[in-house]
């Protein structure tokens, strides 16, 4: 009866180090620099994937340099609230990594792949009591933390005037998208785009 109980203790001093040692909930809200930069969120890859996107571009005729291939994360908190509302919390930060997207290297004879070279990220935040409209956007070269995006940038208006849900382009989502069509939760502007260049 004494081995068992004192295997028994044992067990339960080993389950409560166990517990006492797992780290406890990541803050992924955005954080800001003293003068108002925000932060690269650190491991922004083990978010939520969204979606990717080849060489695309919202201007007609563009002429891409190099080809790109664009990532988007978000939060995890942020998408399963989404996933029940079909619409943005406060403190959603969406990120897009964009890639260099080359079509020669290793053994690849067709197409193109995601290399390992950053060429850019931005950052869309959802922050009410920070931001006057509720959203800004961020763009980073590098690491270090990003001014804002002044709010007369023309990324601004046509989020408002084009994006499927909160201004952002859910219509790009392809796993959120029949969320917000079943939450009803759609832009009106979005409803009018549609009409005249519905989704393929």
């Amino acid at each position: 009866m004494n081995g068992k109980l004192m295997a028994l203790t044992g067990l339960m001093l080993f389950c409560a180090c166990a517990v006492a040692d797992a780290p406890g909930p990541q803050d992924r809200s955005p954080a800001y620099t003293a003068d108002g930069k925000l932060r690269l969120p650190e491991n922004y890859r083990d978010w939520v994937f969204l979606t990717s996107s080849f060489d695309m571009s919202y201007m007609a005729g563009m002429q891409m340099d190099d080809h790109t291939l664009d990532n988007v994360f978000v939060n995890p908190e942020s998408y399963l609230s989404f996933l029940a509302t079909g619409t943005w919390p406060d403190k959603t930060v969406l990120v897009k990594e964009n890639r260099s997207a080359p079509s020669e290297g290793s053994i690849n004879k067709a197409g193109n792949y995601q290399s390992t070279q950053i060429v850019g990220i931005e950052i869309h935040v959802k922050d009410a009591a920070r931001f006057k409209d509720k959203w800004a956007f961020f763009a980073f070269g590098g690491k270090e933390p990003a001014k804002m995006i002044p709010q007369a940038a023309s990324c601004y208006s046509c989020h408002t005037a084009h994006a499927a849900v909160d201004t952002t382009f859910v219509q790009f989502y392809p796993t959120l998208l029949p969320i917000a069509q079943v939450k009803a939760t759609l832009s009106d502007s979005y409803l009018q785009d549609l009409k005249s260049n519905p989704l393929k």
